[in-house]
């Protein structure tokens, strides 16, 4: 079974290092080191689509961003990302986020990216190295609204995620955010609605921010603040458990006090999406004393 699922990660880290290139399955065969037939079954198997789909679904999702964050034409965006012709690609486009190319470059509004879950390798023993390092510093934010989907009842990623769906993050993502990402947030007891739903998946915007709001979302109100951001080092990404247990045991451990802080319970506490090679982020809310 870690055989099977590696070779599927292999195919899809692949996959995001040529994006831009002609991918075959002949060439997902070569790095997950099983025939095509195989190979693609399996790709099926974990991930539910054909590679063909998943390649095509990635490509149309960054050319958004392209499209969103860069003056170029629509035509090089086809070419770019390996269309045949700007009318298959335009074709494509609407298909996947029910707008023109040219238009949405023009005016980009909220589309649901395709963020592929990646395959992550199951180890029977991830825990990590004892001694290892948690970086700790002072950052402001400004004023700022955060476009956020509710859930009911979530505290944390997996509930919300039962709640509202993994999805919600391609969505996120196509706006663009003065953080550059998409966050998640634990509100504190004033910004909940309904009150038992404490984790939030947002992303933060100007605060004079007047673009389109997607249905289903709402947009909050956050004043200037303090926070201190948790770093911990690069982690493997079958890791991440751990982790996010080194940062969560770090953040009960500080004392901010010794800095002229206490802890912020008006503002919400911040996390980026766990990345292997940054290592785990988060963000807590401080005042000075």
């Amino acid at each position: 079974m870690d055989e099977q699922r590696a070779a599927v990660r292999a195919m899809q880290d692949y996959i995001s290092e040529h994006i831009h290139e002609d991918i075959t399955i002949e060439d997902l065969a070569a790095v997950s080191s099983f025939s095509p037939w195989y190979a693609r079954r399996l790709f099926i198997k974990y991930l539910d689509m054909t590679p063909a789909v998943y390649i095509r679904r990635l490509k149309l999702s960054k050319s958004a961003l392209t499209l969103r964050d860069e003056k170029v034409s629509v035509l090089d965006v086809a070419l770019d990302m390996g269309f045949g012709s700007v009318d298959g690609y335009q074709r494509a486009f609407r298909r996947e986020f029910g707008c023109n190319p040219k238009e949405y470059s023009s005016s980009p509004v909220p589309v649901w990216l395709f963020t592929p879950d990646l395959i992550i390798n199951e180890r029977k023993d991830c825990k990590m190295s004892d001694i290892r390092n948690v970086f700790i510093q002072v950052i402001e934010k400004p004023a700022r609204k955060v476009i956020i989907k509710r859930g009911i009842e979530a505290k944390e990623y997996w509930s919300y995620c039962k709640e509202v769906g993994c999805d919600v993050w391609g969505l996120l993502t196509s706006i663009r955010s003065i953080s550059g990402e998409p966050v998640c947030l634990w509100l504190p007891e004033a910004l909940r609605k309904p009150v038992a739903n404490e984790y939030v998946q947002g992303v933060e915007v100007e605060a004079d921010y007047s673009g389109t709001v997607p249905e289903g979302f709402e947009v909050i109100d956050l004043p200037a603040s303090k926070y201190l951001l948790f770093r911990g080092e690069p982690f493997a990404e079958e890791d991440y458990v751990s982790a996010i247990n080194e940062i969560w045991d770090a953040e009960k451990k500080y004392d901010p006090a010794f800095i002229g802080y206490e802890w912020d319970d008006s503002n919400p506490r911040i996390q980026l999406e766990p990345r292997g090679e940054r290592g785990y982020i988060e963000l807590v809310p401080v005042k000075e004393k």
